[in-house]
């Protein structure tokens, strides 16, 4: 009976060991070949419809989810003076080809140059933008394959590569400035990755939560 009993604990000890076993392989693995990171959104170029001159809203002919193409006229404005130099001025096009993601504008309203009245992205020109620890960005370079995976599809995987790596760290563009207090707390610092997804048909959107890993080795 006692030999039986010493056979069984001597079995779980062993499975033990080699549970153990995987899961550091698993994370040496993981830490030695690649670069990973939750901390990464799906975003792309936003590009700002705006008026060239002031004056009242007259037409907006668009709505958020609307497809657009380069030079489209997508609203007019009233105008003080009609003179010919300044007709052209009266309405806004589209910057660029894509689709409308936000509206701001509401016909009626006086727009002031500059004003943001639409939010237009291209949805052929989407990247991930991945943070990267300070410590680990001496293993990346420009041109490593990643891989991919989007919260919003779950059950499919992407790959990209790295296009480029940010020459400064988020907190350098941080609002508030450091503490200039007595006490000081190290903190690791984010490098901004941005990754180039390789063509597939999955409508991603902007802002959207993805996970990377950056292939090293």
């Amino acid at each position: 009976m006692k030999e039986k009993r010493k056979t069984i604990i001597l079995a779980i000890l062993i499975v033990m060991v080699v549970i153990l076993a995987a899961i550091g392989g698993y994370y040496w693995y993981k830490n030695a070949y690649f670069v990973s990171t939750e901390d990464a959104k799906v975003t792309g170029d936003l590009v700002n419809v705006s008026p060239q001159i002031a004056g009242k809203l007259l037409e907006l002919n668009i709505e958020e989810g609307d497809k657009v193409i380069k030079d489209q006229i997508l609203g007019r404005q009233g105008m003080s003076s009609l003179q010919e130099s300044n007709i052209d001025q009266s309405v806004f096009r589209a910057p660029c080809s894509g689709i409308v993601i936000r509206k701001q504008g509401t016909v009626g309203e006086y727009l002031s140059p500059g004003q943001t009245i639409a939010v237009i992205v291209d949805p052929a020109k989407l990247y991930v933008t991945a943070n990267i620890e300070e410590t680990k960005l001496g293993k990346v370079r420009e041109g490593q394959k990643v891989d991919i995976k989007v919260d919003q599809f779950s059950d499919e995987k992407f790959t990209g590569k790295v296009k480029h790596i940010g020459q400064a760290a988020n907190s350098a563009f941080a609002l508030l400035p450091s503490s200039t207090s007595g006490t000081f707390t190290k903190v690791i610092q984010k490098i901004p990755v941005k990754i180039e997804v390789d063509t597939n048909d999955a409508p991603l959107l902007p802002g959207t939560n993805a996970v990377v890993s950056i292939h090293i080795k």
